[in-house]
């Protein structure tokens, strides 16, 4: 009963230090979200920003599945897609540097990302450009 208490206070204190309307860019600046790039590429993306943080992947881990056991590419959640839109402008990657879009994330949530050691981290014509066309 002396735990109840005590997280009943705890969530008290978060509660009245907490601002529940600043915007996202404040809260990214006092470290309570990650601090990412914008979208490079398109007008939105193929989910909602709840839904992609909450089942990436989900989504990711079925597309891997179509494109392995039925050979089904350039899908609504492929790996390319989400590469393609989100490549920094910076680093034209999305794992090259901790501000990037993949790194961001998977950092503020201490959550390995191991996609990268098979697949690209830069936009196809991104690579054809700095490897003289070889992926």
């Amino acid at each position: 009963m002396r735990h109840a208490g005590l997280i009943l206070a705890v969530l008290a204190l978060v509660a009245a230090v907490t601002p529940w309307s600043a915007s996202r860019a404040d809260t990214a600046k006092r470290g309570l979200l990650p601090a990412i790039e914008p979208a490079a590429k398109g007008e939105r993306c193929v989910e909602d920003t709840a839904t992609m943080r909450r089942n990436h992947m989900r989504f990711l881990e079925h597309q891997r599945d179509d494109t392995v056991h039925g050979g089904i590419r350039g899908a609504k959640h492929s790996l390319k897609g989400c590469v393609d839109c989100h490549a920094s402008k910076t680093t034209g990657s999305v794992a090259a540097a901790k501000t990037d879009f993949c790194v961001a994330c998977h950092s503020f949530a201490a959550v390995k990302v191991d996609c990268f050691g098979c697949h690209a981290t830069k936009p196809a014509a991104a690579l054809a450009t700095t490897s003289g066309g070889k992926p």
